[in-house]
């Protein structure tokens, strides 16, 4: 599957499951890695960015700010195989 086509449908998914949710495209040009989507939903946030596979390469940075933000609170790489898993983590964080 393509990693447009994937994240096209993800963004869709969290629109639909979130519909109160701003959700950001983030510049990539700005911060180099800082993950793409910025999901924010009341007080809580999460960030992601889709990923065609899970064997996708990365930018430089990506994983460290993946990392650094899931720390402050959800950060991750979303790919078909673990979007599922993603999704219900993302609906921990958004509706504590």
């Amino acid at each position: 599957m393509l990693e447009s086509v994937f994240q096209r449908a993800l963004i869709r998914k969290i629109q639909k499951l979130y519909p109160g949710a701003i959700i950001l495209k983030n510049d990539a040009n700005y911060i180099q890695g800082i993950p793409d989507w910025l999901v924010l939903e009341g007080p809580h946030w999460a960030a992601f960015d889709a990923k065609a596979s899970k064997n996708s390469s990365l930018r430089p940075n990506q994983k460290y700010y993946v990392q650094k933000m899931n720390s402050m609170s959800l950060a991750d790489f979303v790919y078909p195989e673990n979007e599922e898993a993603f999704l219900n983590e993302l609906h921990k964080t958004l509706r504590p």
